[in-house]
């Protein structure tokens, strides 16, 4: 039997901006969905077990899209046998923590184990790539990167076509978050052509905004590799601003952050693409999130406590 791994993920500086190729930086968070691929008796196929921590209608709702990102891994990686493929682990699946990246990643190594492939992790993240694309349109890669890598990376799109830019960030520790969840979906596509739109209506103003957030993300990377988590959080507020000014904010989510920071949180943003999906809560210390995390369960947000990096 074969096994992989995925880890979630959440953007901590990046959003919108890494479509135009500028760095991002996307994090793993620290639950992760587990996959177990065994070669079984029968024609070409697969069938599956989801034993993820997630309702039965969601996995009724995305069944066709997890059908094709299953497919398109298994034609890419040319498996001719039946399998079958089980996943599990801690991740829940919701809006805006790579849940079907982390899938793709898991699956793609379990395969290349059980059939003895001997899959780099860079052959990992181009399989993963093939299956978020399958599944959900043309994603950046920056989901199935972060599944695969784990960590803290600095991350960019090759507009021409090439290998993408990949590189670690080393922290002394992990930091606590809470992600709390608006409960509203976007369409990455409508959001991410608005923006488009915006950016070609205004290219002055809104090209000031990129050259803005390129001096962040530069001191972004900084602030991590110091461990400097008073700037992260002064970073992070940042970006949320020019967030608002690329107009993928929303009330629903600006009364979240504003919830989060009268909590105690010491910086809050959205993460992934905004307009909907979830807040990221910088808390760190146990107490602290546990703080935050009570608040938000008292206003009737779902949540999630882990840590990035």
């Amino acid at each position: 039997m074969g096994e992989g791994t995925g880890f979630g993920k959440t953007i901590l500086f990046g959003e919108h901006f890494v479509v135009y190729g500028l760095e991002g930086i996307p994090c793993a968070l620290g639950k992760k969905t587990t996959c177990a691929v065994e070669k079984i008796e029968g024609e070409k196929g697969y069938d599956l077990v989801d034993n993820r921590p997630i309702a039965d209608d969601y996995k009724e709702k995305k069944a066709e899209e997890y059908d094709n990102i299953i497919t398109a891994i298994m034609d890419h990686l040319k498996v001719e046998s039946r399998i079958k493929i089980t996943f599990a682990g801690d991740l829940v699946p919701a809006s805006g923590v790579g849940a079907s990246a982390a899938a793709a990643a898991s699956l793609s190594q379990a395969i290349s184990n059980e059939f003895n492939l001997g899959l780099t992790k860079e052959q990992i993240n181009d399989s993963a790539y093939v299956g978020e694309t399958s599944g959900s349109g043309t994603p950046s890669g920056i989901d199935n990167t972060a599944a695969v890598y784990g960590g803290f990376l600095v991350f960019a799109k090759n507009l021409e076509g090439g290998k993408n830019k990949i590189e670690n960030i080393t922290i002394q520790k992990p930091i606590e978050i809470v992600l709390i969840n608006s409960g509203k979906a976007a369409l990455t596509k409508e959001v991410v052509a608005d923006v488009r739109k915006l950016y070609e209506t205004k290219p002055e103003e809104i090209g000031a905004v990129f050259e803005e957030y390129k001096q962040l993300v530069e001191d972004g990377k900084q602030a991590l590799a110091e461990y400097n988590i008073e700037k992260l959080a002064e970073l992070m507020e940042k970006n949320q601003e020019l967030l608002r000014k690329i107009d993928v904010s929303s009330d629903l989510l600006e009364s979240i952050i504003i919830l989060a920071k009268e909590a105690g949180s010491v910086a809050a943003k959205l993460t992934g693409t905004g307009r909907g999906g979830s807040v990221l809560c910088l808390t760190p210390g146990k107490e602290l999130q546990e703080k935050v995390a009570s608040a938000a369960k008292e206003a009737g947000y779902e949540i999630t406590l882990t840590t990035i990096g």
